[in-house]
């Protein structure tokens, strides 16, 4: 399927791989709506995009742990658009690095509430106009952190796994409605969050920072942390027709430090 004139909301779109998301999506022709919290990098975004793309971009503020709000700004978006025919659920939240027994209850409840939960808003929202129009495409950013531990990232660990837990069921869900929902799980993704994660490892270890980031370089095979662009290219492929027969997966984009 050519992307052109295709519709997208992109949570999280502000940076990092949300903001890789929206460009290579935007170079493919696809119209894009940003949700997220941080206005001034949607802006930068929106301003990237309609700069090096010939496809346009509106950002609405979307604070995915208030219901209200995201069916607020979901029917903004869908009224403002006319339809969507893509929802890439990027939005997340790093959480505590700790053990178990110092998480607080808040902190837990959080995590879950940005991670898992508000996947299930956005899709929530967005599944109707799908199913009227007989096609959708919905992927969900999980991580190879829902597979394999993480030290002293527990929380984060389960709210991944419910997404991908969400993903697949979801697939079964709504099929036959023409609706394929995937999930990517994406490695180390070289920037500054993961930098802030290799900080907080090392200081919880005791060790250098660079003994993390090179562990982590020395778990995959190719000896590599992930580029944003790396996850984009993935997304914009489980969008098109090529793609038609893939969903309920969770594909690794890990530079191989997971391989199931």
């Amino acid at each position: 399927m050519d992307l052109q004139d295709t519709r997208a909301v992109v949570t999280g779109g502000s940076r990092g791989i949300g903001e890789a998301i929206c460009l290579e999506l935007a170079s493919r022709g696809v119209e894009i709506a940003i949700a997220d919290i941080d206005e001034d990098g949607m802006a930068d975004t929106v301003d990237r995009i309609e700069t090096e793309t010939d496809s346009t971009a509106e950002w609405y503020y979307v604070d995915l742990a208030d219901p209200d709000l995201v069916d607020e700004r979901t029917d903004e978006i869908l009224d403002d658009l006319g339809g969507v025919e893509i929802l890439v659920n990027n939005s997340g939240i790093m959480g505590p690095t700790a053990p178990l027994e110092d998480v607080t209850v808040e902190e837990w409840d959080q995590m879950m509430h940005v991670n898992l939960r508000g996947q299930f808003l956005m899709c929530r929202a967005m599944l109707p106009t799908m199913k009227d129009a007989g096609f959708g495409r919905i992927v969900n950013i999980a991580s190879i952190t829902g597979k394999a531990p993480l030290y002293n990232r527990a929380p984060y660990a389960t709210s991944k796994m419910g997404v991908i837990g969400l993903t697949r069921t979801l697939a079964d869900e709504v099929g036959e409605d023409g609706i394929n929902v995937n999930a990517i799980c994406p490695g180390s993704v070289e920037g500054p969050r993961i930098q802030r994660v290799f900080e907080k490892q090392a200081e919880a270890r005791d060790v250098p920072y660079e003994q993390v980031e090179e562990e982590a370089k020395a778990e995959s095979p190719i000896g590599q942390l992930v580029q944003p662009e790396d996850v984009a290219g993935v997304v914009a492929f489980l969008c098109t027709s090529d793609a038609d027969r893939i969903t309920g997966q969770d594909l690794n984009v890990s530079a191989g430090r997971v391989m199931y």
